[in-house]
Formats: C-alpha cells, sequence, structure tokens
C-alpha cells in the first residue's frame, strides 16, 4: 500500500467518527413550520403537514429571538419566537410561532433583543399552560446558538 494511502486511513477514520460530519443542520423559517389553524380551534396533531412531521428528530437551523423573561445570562431554556414583537403581530401569536428551546447539557446562552440563529434538534411535543390553553408544540434542543 502507497504510503498516500496510509496516512489518508487515519483521515478517513476521524471523518466518518464525528457525528457532527454525519448531518449539516436543514436551514429552516418559521414558515416552514406553518400550518393551517383557525384562530380558536383547538390544536390536533393531524393538522401538520407531512414536511414537518419530516423535521423530527433532525437537525435544523432557525432564526428567531428569544423571548424575554426574568433571567438575563446563564439560560439553560427559553422560548423562541417569529418577531419581536415590536409591529402588528404582538404577544397573541400562533401557536406555529414559538419554540421552547432547551440547550444541551453544559451549554447557556445569554438574553439579547437580537435577532439568533440556533442549531438544533427539532421535536413535536404538546404543552398546555395550567388553565388548558396551548402553550408550545415545537421544541429544539439547541446545539448552539449565534
Amino acid at each position: 500500500m502507497s504510503q498516500a494511502k496510509l496516512l489518508l486511513i487515519p483521515v478517513l477514520l476521524v471523518l466518518f467518527s464525528v457525528p457532527a460530519f454525519a448531518e449539516p443542520p436543514r436551514n429552516i423559517s418559521f414558515n416552514n413550520v406553518k400550518f393551517e389553524m383557525e384562530k380558536g380551534t383547538p390544536f390536533d396533531r393531524k393538522m401538520l403537514t407531512p414536511e414537518i412531521e419530516k423535521l423530527v428528530g433532525k437537525k435544523i437551523r432557525i432564526r428567531g429571538w428569544i423571548l424575554p423573561g426574568g433571567q438575563a445570562t446563564g439560560l439553560t431554556d427559553f422560548v423562541l419566537v417569529r418577531d419581536n414583537m415590536e409591529c402588528c403581530f404582538g404577544p397573541m401569536a400562533a401557536l406555529f410561532d414559538c419554540m421552547i428551546v432547551k440547550m444541551v447539557e453544559g451549554q447557556t446562552t445569554d438574553f439579547t433583543t437580537r435577532a439568533i440563529t440556533i442549531d438544533g434538534i427539532f421535536d413535536i411535543r404538546e404543552e398546555k399552560f395550567p388553565d388548558g390553553t396551548w402553550m408550545a408544540i415545537y421544541h429544539l434542543t439547541a446545539e448552539s446558538v449565534k
């Protein structure tokens, strides 16, 4: 075997053993997770499109804003929203206009008023407020926040 081929073997072993190389994030926007839902209608998972369901378990990259909360630094979880609520949408956003973000173990981020980009694993889990109204259906396990 040639010396060049012998040098290539360790490089190939590293490339194929590192999960980060396995799947680059798919760039999406909140438009990709939008579905038909009339105001006041209760959510039913059947409302989700096949395209949305195909995102479950996939690495995505999405841009949005951190919904302000009580903590400014060291955030391990937060809500990512479609817009910064400075325009006509306001606080009564649609169910598909937010994602609950949980940082991977050992990672944190800080609140900012600027838009952020998140790489993470997309999931669908229905969560309600104590009064029974819907809080969120989309979840993201964040690997990075920029």
